[in-house]
């Protein structure tokens, strides 16, 4: 089971969204094939635009970041959410108005490019907090904003991605330290502006004009959840945090529409698959059994992962065993044996 009519996925779409980490660039490195698969889509003249949570870099440095990997890019495709931050905060305060830190100095410029002045301490009388992912993000800095939110701050969150994909795995990410002061103040942030809220994939529709939007991503709980928020479909690439495993475990507004192993799924029909795929399809038979689900026959792994889909979302066990030699090498390809 692949695209309708076996068509190229790519071709039902005037506007390409993706996300970076996990599906462009792994931290600093291209994601195999993103290079060529970016490429590809300018070369046959198709709009892309790029949305990420990662706060500690302004759109021209995320632009200039990518075409340095070869992937051109240009400060107007990029929607990051320190930029949405910004003119959130922009929009709700006096022009001027004090607003403590905890990230990067990417995070401090998108500030001050909207006429509002970044500080570091409480008792600088910040009439808000915008906290964002930084490395060097310390103690001090948390503790900081911990007293500017009780004293009345408005505390905003770029993002709540509990962790950033790596080469090393999944490393804590902004969520883990959001969930610091949301541990001592017992209290959650009063807005949260990157995905999975819809915003950075609506201002990226908006583009597209009357076409159709994809959101290519890497994520269940931010890229994927954030696309259903917006209403747009989704493929989910299995180069970054969100595997296998974690699909079929997939609530119903964390489902993708398409699944492929990497971004040649845009390309060819037969790297990609919609998701949920009939239970017997694609020469594979999946049966639910005392909380398992049995995946027999035999054809291409990701036609097995759809029919493990509609079998799990329906039936939700929690285990999958191969019922044929098969199956099992499916399972290997898909992260899901043993």
């Amino acid at each position: 089971m692949t695209t309708d009519a076996g068509e190229r996925l790519v071709d039902g779409y005037a506007l390409v969204v993706f996300d970076l980490d996990g599906v462009i660039y792994l931290i600093d490195r291209p994601v195999p094939g993103a290079v060529e698969a970016v490429g590809r889509l300018h070369a046959e003249g198709r709009a892309v635009a790029y949305a990420t949570n990662n706060a500690s870099r302004r759109s021209s440095e995320v632009a200039d970041l990518l075409t340095g990997m070869g992937v051109p890019a240009r400060p107007e495709e990029v929607l990051t959410s320190a930029a949405a931050a910004a003119e959130l905060l922009r929009d709700r305060l006096p022009a001027g108005a004090a607003v403590l830190v905890v990230g990067t100095e990417a995070l401090r410029a998108e500030l001050r490019a909207v006429g509002l002045t970044p500080v570091s301490r409480a008792d600088e009388s910040p009439l808000a907090v915008v906290q964002g992912f930084g490395p060097q993000v310390c103690w001090a800095d948390l503790a900081e904003a911990s007293v500017a939110v009780r004293a009345g701050a408005t505390w905003v969150a770029t993002n709540t991605d509990p962790a950033l994909p790596s080469g090393r795995g999944p490393l804590p990410g902004n969520g883990a330290l959001v969930a610091v002061l949301r541990t001592a103040l017992d209290r959650e942030p009063d807005v949260v502006v990157g995905k999975p809220e819809p915003a950075l994939f609506t201002t990226a529709a908006h583009r597209a004009g009357q076409g159709r939007t994809l959101l290519v991503g890497d994520r269940l709980d931010t890229d994927i959840e954030g696309a259903r928020r917006a209403g747009l479909d989704s493929l989910l690439v299995l180069t970054g945090v969100s595997d296998a495993a974690e699909l079929l475990a997939a609530p119903p507004h964390r489902r993708p529409t398409y699944v492929s192993m990497d971004l040649a799924g845009l390309f060819d029909p037969a790297a990609v698959v919609r998701v949920p795929g009939p239970a017997d399809a694609g020469g594979w038979s999946v049966a639910a059994r005392d909380g398992t689900l049995e995946l027999c026959g035999s054809g291409r792994a990701l036609d097995a992962l759809a029919a493990l889909c509609a079998a799990a979302w329906s039936a939700r066990p929690a285990l999958v065993r191969a019922g044929s030699t098969e199956a099992e090498r499916a399972l290997v390809e898909l992260g899901l044996s043993g």
